[in-house]
């Protein structure tokens, strides 16, 4: 792919040249942009096809997001447990339990 686009682009040269050469340098300044910008767009285009698959890019996503979840299971577990006494502390209020409600003046 590469020698071709390193044609293309000795195409474009040489054309650009035969453009200033024999046409009025506006008209050639104007094949020579065209050309080279469509020559730009090839070369662009030219790796597109090289990237990897869709599966390839979630299980890369899947082992980071392993990890995180790995770094930062210690917080989740204390988050966790302070959730459950907080449901357990509804539990006990809803219940009617008198030691762990809102504290009342005599």
């Amino acid at each position: 792919m590469l020698r071709r686009l390193i044609g293309w682009g000795g195409v474009w040269l040489a054309g650009s040249v035969a453009a200033f050469l024999l046409l009025d340098p506006i008209l050639a300044a104007f094949v020579a942009i065209v050309g080279l910008c469509l020559w730009g767009v090839a070369v662009l285009a030219s790796g597109w096809e090289q990237h990897p698959s869709f599966e390839q890019r979630e299980l890369v996503r899947a082992r980071r997001r392993a990890a995180r979840r790995e770094r930062t299971k210690d917080a989740r577990a204390r988050d966790r447990a302070r959730w459950e006494a907080h449901q357990q502390r509804k539990a006990d209020r809803s219940a009617g339990n008198p030691l762990d409600g809102p504290a009342t003046r005599p």
